[in-house]
């Protein structure tokens, strides 16, 4: 018990990779998202454990190491698996996870669901990741946990390690009082958070609206607030707030509530694309689509992130615009969810016979206004396509961040393009430049994507290059020593 941060996060630092018979482990590809994200901080710190899952037979000691050290980009670390088995993947993750929680915190509570929801199960995984972090965990450390599916763990830590400092990072949207209050669970949930030392969100709505749960369901609350700060201050939009939630007071311990937007890695994104074979690989893409337009849509298959909303609002435009025909087309990634999650199978079929109804009413010989692919695309290949494109489209219902909006810029690097954004994308709070749309309002669609279409090239330029400059200032980096700063504050190292 010698380390003074503790990452614990569901998913494993690295891909395993099946070569010549035996599993190696690799690092994953792409530079950006939360993975190295998060494994960033693993450069600033002297010791750091990850805290993950392993699948592991059931009744059987686990056939793999616990604790395995890892040297790459990020440094050298340490990676301790706790142990689950099928049954408790399946019912931690695909189940309670994503078909009680996940659609309360997008809020659709109409498709909430508990039906088949064993909550034991799910606090029991919690309590199994609890432990594992404490047995690592030097005295007075930090311990970080990520995401709603560990909820639990920061109570069981405070029991068990009353020394140590917990922090908890939501990548995820956070509901209004209430959505949250449908859950059965709320207090042993809201108990556990209240057990932090610091509670993130990536923007002031979900702050305010956790602690609104907080004061609702808890006497004696006192919240501390200040303006929100100008890089994510922006008003008239669905998701405005001019205040933000610093501090709570609570039966006499301080919980930070730290609302700051994860950042991407824009010089990277431009080292990629602009290098020759960056280069020769956008041309490659622009070729291939064959299209004088063309738009693209980067998500995964999620009825939240509006996938569905998207295509019958490009079907009313093909119909609205038919002088378009031949001329546009829409690159369309949403990946296919992992294997087991059920909930998003229907939202899979959906997509996809409405992708073959437009391709097969517009369509000709020649050209095909959608290309489909439900597989991951490479790092490098989805940023090329972001330089390909002339408009990113992405409208999620309901969105954490959403870091594709910010890669776009990034691949851009200034040149003329169109970012159309929804106002429920957590991102939009920072990037006002962007054609910001109500994904639930069908005019709002259409009159979003004429703009995008009919804007003038010099408006085009100058819209991606104040977006450019924001995602420069406020880049990876930036979020990275924010973050810092944050624990220093915890831990009293603050100067």
């Amino acid at each position: 018990m010698n380390t003074e941060l503790v990452i614990v996060y569901h998913r494993q630092p690295y891909e395993e990779v099946v070569e010549n018979g035996e599993v190696t482990l690799r690092e994953p590809r792409s530079p950006n998202g939360i993975l190295p994200t998060i494994k960033r901080f693993f450069s600033h710190v002297d010791k750091a454990v990850w805290v993950a899952w392993k699948k592991s037979p059931a009744g059987k000691p686990p056939s793999f190491e616990r604790r395995i050290t890892l040297s790459d980009s990020f440094g050298s670390y340490d990676v301790v698996r706790v142990p689950l088995d099928a049954s408790q993947i399946n019912q931690f993750y695909h189940v309670t996870s994503k078909e009680a929680l996940w659609p309360v915190l997008n809020t659709f509570p109409w498709l909430y669901s508990s039906e088949n929801t064993h909550w034991a199960t799910f606090r029991e995984v919690n309590r199994l990741f609890a432990e594992a972090a404490c047995e690592q965990a030097a005295q007075g450390a930090v311990v970080w946990i990520h995401d709603y599916n560990l909820w639990l763990v920061p109570q069981f830590v405070r029991q068990l390690r009353p020394d140590l400092k917990i922090a908890f990072l939501h990548h995820t949207p956070f509901p209004s009082a209430d959505v949250f209050n449908i859950m059965p669970w709320r207090d042993e949930i809201l108990d556990s958070l209240l057990a932090c030392d610091m509670v993130g969100f990536h923007i002031p709505r979900y702050s305010q609206n956790f602690c609104a749960v907080a004061q609702g369901l808890r006497d004696g609350i006192v919240r501390h607030e200040e303006p929100v700060p100008e890089p994510i201050r922006t008003t008239g939009l669905a998701m405005s707030e001019p205040v933000v939630t610093t501090q709570l007071d609570y039966q006499g311990r301080r919980i930070l509530i730290d609302t700051w937007p994860i950042g991407t890695s824009p010089e990277l994104i431009a080292e990629v694309v602009d290098s020759e074979a960056g280069q020769a690989r956008t041309a490659s893409i622009r070729s291939n689509m064959n299209s004088e337009i063309l738009i693209v849509s980067v998500s995964r298959v999620d009825y939240a992130k509006g996938t569905r909303q998207q295509l019958e609002a490009y079907e009313r435009l093909l119909r609205r615009r038919p002088e378009l025909a031949g001329r546009v087309k829409l690159l369309l990634v949403t990946v296919s969810a992992a294997e087991g999650m059920e909930v998003y199978k229907a939202e899979q079929n959906k997509i996809e016979q409405l992708v073959g109804r437009i391709n097969g009413h517009f369509g000709t010989m020649r050209w095909l206004p959608i290309m489909l692919s439900t597989t991951p695309m490479p790092f490098e290949e989805v940023v090329c396509a972001y330089r390909a494109a002339d408009i990113a489209w992405i409208t999620p219902l309901r969105d954490g961040l959403n870091l594709v909006a910010k890669e776009f810029v990034a691949a851009k690097n200034g040149e003329p393009g169109v970012l159309v954004l929804s106002e429920f994308a957590g991102s939009a709070m920072e990037l006002d430049e962007a054609v910001l749309v109500n994904p639930f309002s069908r005019n709002s669609m259409d009159n979003g994507l004429d703009q995008a279409l009919d804007m003038p090239q010099e408006e085009r330029r100058a819209r991606m290059q104040r977006l450019l400059a924001h995602v420069k200032q406020y880049d990876l980096a930036y979020w990275t020593r924010h973050v810092l700063g944050q624990f220093a504050k915890l831990t009293g190292s603050a100067k």
